[in-house]
């Protein structure tokens, strides 16, 4: 495929927006200093207080794993586990660098949608004190989730207040949080600091930036840890100016907002068009931009000829369809076109 060509299979499969290649090589101007000491990571700093609140620390990373990874370990004791949903990107998708950097045991529970309830976690808030069982300290959860859902305001806050309840933390693994907060209609401090979210993964590689992630600290006593573990975890940028220049110009003037709201737009358009094909089944509600649905396995192997999207469940046949911040109307008329023309084949 050396042509340009368009796909439904990842928002990490889109270039990165203009205004992050413009504030990028604005970043990229006579001498900086390193590590982060430099004027476009003390913008950012000042942003990110902006975005969430005066407390607000933020540390850019180079990628979702890492920042996971960094932010898990700042709130768990080596002796320590984590609680999250069976799907969840930490226990799937992340090469068991959770386990294997990080130290740390995933207790799982299983989810319909994707989305933790308090009753899911108190299946492993249990035995408390005992030396025999990895004590769990933490409750991750994802915001938008794996399976493209989202929770509520409401949701959200009960849950973190079961959480604290049970005297745990609570990290929100936000690589979509963008298409969260703008698929509800809020602000991104509505669905971290306002609800008790007590550290955040902020994403920015998915909605359109070049190459870059943070992590954001809203609890100020679990701010000491994270320059250390973000060094031992090979997460510390020198030219640290290109990374936060890139977080800059999504939290400018709304970008994340702008793009995240094109490519949720871009994900009902996908739903209208393919919920009537006969035989096409949608998995579950749509929140943010992800489609999933439910192919019979030789229609998935025809369109995968000409458009790339993953399967999901080889078991179950379910296919995941994302949108981008760049996908336009005719990328998605064409793939309903083409899923229509497959599925009467």
């Amino acid at each position: 495929m050396s042509a340009p060509w368009r796909g439904f299979a990842s928002d990490n499969y889109a270039g990165a927006h203009p205004e992050v290649i413009d504030a990028v090589i604005r970043a990229n101007s006579g001498h900086a200093v390193a590590y982060g000491e430099d004027d476009e990571t003390a913008r950012l700093a000042d942003l990110v207080r902006e975005h969430f609140g005066s407390q607000a620390q933020v540390f850019p990373v180079f990628n979702g794993t890492g920042a996971n990874v960094v932010a898990l370990q700042s709130i768990c004791r080596p002796w320590e586990a984590v609680i999250c949903a069976e799907t969840a990107h930490v226990n799937v998708d992340e090469g068991g660098a959770p386990e294997k950097v990080a130290g740390l045991k995933l207790w799982t529970t299983p989810t319909s949608d994707g989305l933790l309830t308090p009753e899911a976690i108190d299946v492993h808030a249990v035995r408390f004190g005992d030396v025999h069982r990895s004590q769990q300290a933490v409750v991750t959860v994802t915001q938008s989730s794996e399976l493209g859902t989202a929770y509520s305001v409401d949701q959200l806050g009960a849950l973190v207040d079961h959480v604290h309840s049970l005297g745990m933390k609570v990290h929100l693994d936000g690589a979509r949080i963008a298409n969260a907060a703008a698929g509800l209609g809020v602000d991104l401090r509505a669905i971290t600091t306002d609800v008790g979210i007590d550290i955040v993964s902020f994403g920015g590689t998915k909605n359109g930036a070049l190459g870059a992630e943070a992590i954001v600290v809203l609890d100020p006593s679990l701010a000491d840890a994270v320059p250390f573990l973000r060094k031992s975890s090979m997460q510390l940028a020198s030219k640290m100016r290109f990374v936060s220049a890139q977080l800059c110009a999504l939290l400018t003037d709304d970008l994340w907002r702008r793009n995240a709201s094109h490519a949720n737009d871009m994900a009902q358009r996908l739903l209208a068009g393919v919920q009537e094909i006969p035989g096409l089944r949608i998995a579950r509600r749509v929140d943010a931009n992800a489609v999933f649905a439910f192919l019979p396995r030789e229609v998935t192997a025809r369109l995968q000829e000409s458009y790339r999207f993953y399967e999901w469940d080889e078991h179950t046949g379910e296919v995941r369809w994302m949108c981008s911040w760049d996908t336009t109307p005719e990328d998605v008329d064409g793939f309903v076109s083409a899923i229509a023309r497959e599925m009467g084949a």
